[in-house]
């Protein structure tokens, strides 16, 4: 297993990107958002990465930050989903976006990703809402997210949490119980899920 690539940028093109280490460039296909964060031609960066081995191929896969290898990994398990429509999800959206679609429920912008039908979406959420981790939601690219002001942030945890089918009072009493406990609406609704299912 390849953990992580450390070398120069030696050439940056849609969709990929090569590092030159040990005298070896290794070609390594990549989320949008990792291109982003790359540095210019000729600078010196870590990638994390992923070797995906088919019958046919051999690809590589790298990622800015662990939590967005960790998601990457996490769509690759789920029926119906491999490496590229994977990381076509991950391009889609910012990391943060995704996991709090995720979580959510929120279907429609999980679809909004090429390959990925409402079907497929629902599986997603199915499959990795208990999965996502606060770390998930509170990165983005390695940066942090400001907080919401709290009233403002239970509102729309609360909303979060009827969109997913909890009633109004369900809702309103999940997060009363975790509003202390954060001040962004990400983790309200993490800690509201774990605790509406004891409604």
């Amino acid at each position: 297993m390849i953990d992580f690539i450390e070398g120069t940028v030696a050439d940056k093109t849609p969709g990929e990107l090569v590092i030159s280490a040990g005298g070896v460039g290794f070609l390594l296909m990549c989320s949008a958002a990792t291109l982003a964060e790359a540095p210019a031609v000729g600078e010196k960066w870590r990638c994390y990465s992923v070797l995906n081995v088919r019958e046919d191929a051999m690809e590589l896969f790298g990622f800015a930050t662990k939590h967005e290898r960790d998601m990457f990994r996490r769509l690759c398990q789920i029926t119906g989903i491999g490496a590229k429509t994977a990381l076509g999800v991950l391009s889609s959206m910012p990391l943060r976006d995704l996991s709090v679609a995720i979580v959510t429920g929120d279907v429609a912008a999980l679809s909004r990703a090429p390959g990925i039908g409402k079907k497929t979406a629902q599986r997603i959420v199915l499959e990795l809402k208990d999965k996502v981790e606060q770390a998930d939601l509170s990165q983005a690219g390695g940066a942090s997210i400001p907080a919401a002001p709290v009233g403002n942030a239970q509102r729309e945890a609360q909303a979060a949490l009827q969109a997913l089918g909890y009633t109004s009072a369900e809702a309103a009493r999940a997060v009363n119980l975790v509003r202390d406990q954060a001040d962004t609406v990400d983790a309200l609704v993490m800690l509201a899920l774990k605790q509406v299912g004891s409604l």
